[in-house]
């Protein structure tokens, strides 16, 4: 066999293995996170917070509308709503009909996830604050993460009534948030692409597909 005939056939295997490996295992592209759905320090359900209670997302991010990114919300966010709400409702009902059944006050029922947030808080099972103790920060696992070279701004999307779900899918649905779209450049192009609209007598109402909008 030639040297060239052999290099020919050495890349046609390369191809082939390529193809099994692609077809049987979670290749990615680089930098392609797609589907990344860590485990966070605390679960938070985004299907119950944004889905069933129909919380809008911009309660809790609201960076969004004001920064590029749309930040993590503060614990005080949180406790807007859980310094009276410290466990799910059934096991609020049940304390409630054990306490009946039982003759006695009704006993406050703290959730094993939202005792996380009181400990970061440093706050005891009253929601008082515990003496010497220091609050702490809790790690979030960021999920959706671009290159350093990409500018992104959330507050110009906001600002255009792009709804959140156009990038990050069907959070509402989502018990633990995930990375729903691969985010690559062409992705982006093709939706800024997609929201020219042209209106006769008028400068055409685009989004800019220069390389500079993005990468400057």
């Amino acid at each position: 066999m030639s040297s060239r005939n052999a290099n020919i056939l050495c890349v046609c295997m390369l191809l082939f293995g390529a193809l099994v490996l692609a077809q049987t295992t979670d290749v990615r592209l680089p930098g392609n996170n797609q589907g990344y759905e860590p485990e966070q320090p605390i679960a938070f359900s985004h299907r119950l917070h944004a889905g069933e209670l129909a919380i809008d997302c911009m309660y809790c991010h609201f960076g969004a509308q004001t920064s590029r990114h749309a930040g993590v919300p503060p614990a005080s966010v949180c406790m807007n709503c859980h310094s009276t709400v410290t466990a799910g409702y059934d096991a609020v009902l049940a304390e409630r009909e054990a306490a009946n059944d039982e003759g006695r006050d009704e006993r406050r029922i703290i959730s094993d996830e939202l005792r996380k947030l009181y400990d970061a808080l440093a706050l005891d099972d009253e929601l008082r604050p515990v003496a010497g103790a220091e609050p702490q920060r809790i790690e979030w696992v960021r999920v959706h993460d671009l290159p350093d070279y990409v500018y992104f701004d959330h507050r110009v999307h906001v600002a255009r009534g792009l709804a959140c779900e156009t990038c990050h899918g069907p959070v509402q649905s989502m018990e633990r948030v995930r990375q729903y779209s691969d985010l690559a450049m062409g992705w982006c192009v093709q939706c800024h692409r997609d929201q020219t609209v042209v209106v006769e007598g008028h400068p055409d109402e685009h989004a800019s597909t220069d390389c500079a909008a993005c990468h400057y």
